[in-house]
Order: structure tokens, then C-alpha cells, then sequence
């Protein structure tokens, strides 16, 4: 009798096996396996992201194009940072001192030294009035500070709703989103207020045949 029930759990174990193996091949096969994804448990944040130096074959719809010290180019969404790498897209570590017109939609908020700071991916921003949020060393005392309850901390901005008037292609409005979102980083005050950087994205958008919400 034993060496039935060994049978069967030893059959039931290579059927599992074998059934994840080819969902695994199917799922390489075709083509959609995202990222490898790791988790961010630091100040109880709990949330994913891909790790440094993964390269991604495009960036995600709606990134944020932002220029540092003039030329350097880089692309924000999420609360992940990428920089172009031969035809692909590195996730990396943004520079202290480059500005987000908005806080990513996941983050800790923590108190420091009679100050807010905020926390996402392995980077800590600040608040700067009317320009948005900087990308700041880890400051000091960060070990022992406790989050702040989401109820206190800011909202960050809504993500506009795009709507295709001319039945635009998902690809074309995901270009035209991130061409637009670079113009906007070009317009006069739209990197030092995130509202002006909303209404610049969304001028672009209606000229191209969107509308936005």
C-alpha cells in the first residue's frame, strides 16, 4: 500500500512539474515574459519593480521624458528611472537633483528632521514648491524613521486620461504620448510646475487628434 500511495504522489508530482514546464515554454515562446521584478520592502513600501541595469525592449506607456544638466536624457514612470541603451532602455538610478513633476503612484512618505521626504524604488525625493519633486541623497536619520500614515501624505497628480478622436492605434497614442511629454519638458515653467507640464502634455495631445481628461 505504501508503495502505491508513493506511486501516485510521485506521478501527481511529475504531472505538476511537467504541466509548469510548458506553461513556462509557452510563456517564453510567445514572446510576453515581462521583467524580472523584484521586491521593495524597504519602510514597508512592499511594491515591485524591475532591478537595475535591466534592459527593456521599449519604455511603458505614458514615461516621462526628462532632461538633466541640459542633455542628459532620461525616462520616469512608475517610480522606475530609464536611460536609452543601444536601442533598448536601461533601468538605472536616477542622478541626485533631477526633478519629477509628480511623486510615482507607490510610495513611502517619511518625516526627518521636521521635514517630509518620500521613498519608491531604492531613491528618496523632496519636495521643492513649484517644481516638483527632487531626487535627494539618503538623508541623515533614515534608518530610524517610521512611514508616515497615507492619509497624511500628499496626493500625487492624477494621470490624464487620453482619448483617441482619429481611432489612433495604441502604438501611435503611445507615441504620441511620449513625444508629447518631451515637448512638454521644453516649455517655459513646465519642469518647475507639474500643472504646467500637465496642460503643455495635454495641448500637444488635442493637436494631434486627443482628447484629454
Amino acid at each position: 500500500m505504501k508503495s502505491l500511495h508513493f506511486l501516485i504522489a510521485s506521478l501527481a508530482l511529475l504531472a505538476g512539474l511537467s504541466s509548469a514546464a510548458l506553461a513556462q515554454e509557452r510563456h517564453d515562446r510567445d514572446g510576453r515574459r515581462g521583467p524580472p521584478l523584484v521586491l521593495d520592502q524597504r519602510h514597508h513600501l512592499d511594491h515591485y519593480y524591475p532591478p537595475r541595469g535591466y534592459l527593456a525592449p521599449g519604455l511603458p506607456g505614458g514615461s516621462l521624458s526628462i532632461i538633466y544638466g541640459g542633455r542628459d536624457n532620461y525616462f520616469f514612470h512608475g517610480g522606475v528611472w530609464f536611460r536609452p541603451q543601444g536601442g533598448r532602455f536601461m533601468v538605472v538610478l536616477p542622478p541626485v537633483g533631477i526633478t519629477a513633476p509628480m511623486l510615482p503612484p507607490a510610495y513611502a512618505t517619511l518625516w526627518i528632521g521636521g521635514a517630509p521626504y518620500y521613498y519608491a524604488n531604492g531613491v528618496y525625493y523632496a519636495a521643492v514648491p513649484g517644481q516638483g519633486y527632487a531626487v535627494v541623497a539618503p538623508p541623515q536619520g533614515v534608518e530610524a524613521a517610521q512611514p508616515v500614515p497615507a492619509l497624511l501624505a500628499p496626493k500625487p497628480l492624477p494621470a490624464p486620461i487620453v482619448y483617441p478622436r482619429s481611432a489612433q492605434s495604441a502604438a501611435q497614442t503611445e507615441t504620441d504620448q511620449q513625444e508629447c511629454n518631451r515637448w512638454a519638458t521644453t516649455q517655459s515653467g513646465a519642469m518647475a510646475d507639474a500643472s504646467v507640464f500637465q496642460r503643455a502634455v495635454a495641448a500637444c495631445l488635442d493637436g494631434r487628434g486627443y482628447t484629454v481628461r
